[in-house]
């Protein structure tokens, strides 16, 4: 049978330019969840067809590269600077397929040398799954083996070697696995914050900024605060002409800011990528997209929730951020691609959200559909990466994990929620959620557990969304970081068992877990019997790999 050449096979599908990097996310290739099983399964065919239809060749080739030369080549390639814009990975994809279907002609010694190459090019295309499917096809199968192999073993090491880099280490913390109660009479491993150096009282542990932040519903909009930093605004605010979320700034560089990570895509009719490369939007498209923004407005204004921004604004950080790779240098000129969160290593913010715990919730049976119609109508295929499973796992992310932002003490003039108390949104904000003005997903501060007595407190002395890590007590090093989720203050009219009674309330609808705090074991009555688990998880991929 004959096979067809790499290259003609790829160009017959046409998917190319900065476009399809936003459309697949670029997914981080390597570690990318749907990624890892679509190699897990191509792997196995691949053993199936080659235990059918043993060849001499085959063996031969797989007989002769073990695993300290699979690890020696993947070293190398690492080691090997990528193109940074699209025209040189297009001229560097189609050499590196080129050279590796020449070496594969020369026979198994060269082998591995061919898969390299192949190996290359696929860092470089923007729909991975897609490349292996055709390499599947038209790769001889020995080398095709090798290719899966090299990729496999490159996955295991970034998701495996993630804490290693993650976080960095001036922000002078770790991550570490404990055993905690799970509240039901047994123990589960959980990711914990600890300390690298020692603290004392009032000293800051590090500085974090929000991946994404969004403002309060009744704030927004409103001229009196920032919708980028959250700034409260002394002057007049910017109030850009076209907006359908009425968005102000304190400054021009927040909306510059805003609008390259998110606002452009979300609530403007501007197209997200830069005007060079940007297509052109004809009448029909543009009443379209217009509409999809005015009803996902509507249902964020009629909702009052954070979440469902949140998760839109990181969505479409993630296309701002795959956009900017894949751009000439000095395109975007002023805007950073991504926050720094690891000390070297190839990790998207995916990434970083894929490793946290979450809540599984049922968004709205709408609430899904909304915001896909807002991507489609701005990226056209954007859409198809928002399923409803990854969008519900999404929402219960930025519900588990988000910090209420709050200035001083907090405010005191936050409108009621209509909602009924155990599906008012809740967020880690230790003076209580009725006293923010926003809502922020850091990355680093998620890991953070609750205690009743905790041994820091999220402070944004800035005035913007910025969160400092205050120690509440000495801390000395490999020592854990606690917060309070909530308002832990037993106040004047309460007496420790209503304060330990509201607290725990609090927390069990919020982040469904029964405290298991020395303070609320001294707090109970005695022979109190406490009830009730943690319904927080961490995605299957995560678990299997992690074990946590």
């Amino acid at each position: 049978m004959n096979r067809s050449t790499t290259i003609m096979t790829v160009a017959s599908v046409a998917v190319g330019g900065v476009l399809a990097y936003a459309v697949y996310f670029d997914y981080k290739r390597r570690t990318d969840a749907n990624f890892r099983k679509q190699l897990r399964k191509e792997k196995k065919r691949v053993k199936q067809s080659q235990s059918q239809t043993p060849s001499e060749s085959a063996q031969t080739a797989t007989e002769g590269v073990d695993a300290n030369d699979l690890r020696s080549a993947l070293e190398s390639v690492r080691n090997e600077e990528v193109p940074a814009g699209p025209e040189e990975k297009e001229q560097y994809f189609m050499k590196q397929v080129g050279i590796g279907e020449q070496l594969c002609a020369k026979g198994p010694v060269y082998h591995l040398s061919a898969a390299m190459c192949f190996y290359r090019a696929l860092r470089v295309y923007p729909s991975p799954v897609e490349l292996v499917v055709i390499y599947e096809k038209t790769v001889p199968p020995p080398v095709f083996q090798l290719v899966m192999e090299l990729t496999n073993l490159d996955v295991k090491d970034r998701v495996e070697g993630y804490y290693t880099f993650f976080p960095p280490k001036a922000m002078n913390v770790a991550v570490e696995t404990i055993d905690v109660p799970d509240g039901k009479g047994a123990t589960m491993s959980k990711k914990v914050l600890v300390v690298t150096k020692d603290f004392e009282a009032g000293e800051v542990i590090y500085q974090e900024d929000p991946i994404v932040a969004v403002l309060d519903a009744d704030l927004q909009g409103k001229g009196t605060h920032c919708s980028y930093c959250l700034r409260q605004i002394q002057n007049d605010p910017i109030r850009p002409e076209s907006d359908r979320l009425h968005s102000v700034y304190c400054s021009s560089d927040c909306q510059t800011q805003h609008n390259a990570h998110s606002q452009t895509l979300l609530f403007t009719l501007e197209s997200p990528l830069p005007a060079a490369i940007a297509p052109e939007m004809k009448g029909a498209q543009r009443e379209e997209r217009e509409n999809a923004q005015k009803a996902f407005v509507e249902y964020l204004i009629q909702t009052k929730r954070a979440a469902p921004e949140l998760v839109a604004r990181f969505v479409a950080r993630q296309v701002s951020a795959e956009t900017a790779k894949m751009l000439p240098r000095g395109i975007l000129p002023g805007v950073a691609s991504e926050p720094v969160l690891t000390d070297g290593g190839e990790y998207s913010l995916y990434d970083h959200l894929e490793r946290l715990r979450y809540l599984e919730v049922n968004p709205a049976d709408h609430e899904t559909r909304v915001l896909k119609d807002v991507l489609q109508t701005a990226l056209p295929g954007l859409e198809q990466f928002l399923t409803e499973d990854r969008h519900a796992t999404f929402i219960g992310k930025m519900s588990y994990n988000s910090y209420g932002v709050y200035f001083g003490e907090g405010r005191e003039d936050k409108p009621d929620t209509a909602a009924r108390p155990e599906n008012a949104e809740k967020t880690r904000t230790p003076c209580g959620t009725s006293k923010q003005i926003g809502t922020g997903f850091y990355a680093v501060s998620s890991y953070i557990s609750h205690n009743c007595a905790p041994s820091a407190k999220p402070v944004f002395p800035t005035g913007t969304a910025q969160l400092q890590l205050m120690a509440t007590r000495a801390l000395q090093k490999g020592d854990e970081i606690t917060v309070a989720y909530v308002d832990v203050l037993q106040h004047s009219e309460e007496t420790p068992e209503v304060a330990r009674r509201r607290r725990r309330m609090e927390l069990a609808r919020g982040w469904r877990f029964a405290c298991s705090c020395k303070r609320c074991a001294e707090d109970g009555l005695e022979g109190e019997i406490e009830e009730g688990g943690d319904e927080s998880r961490v995605e299957d991929v995560v678990t299997r790999v992690e074990g946590s």
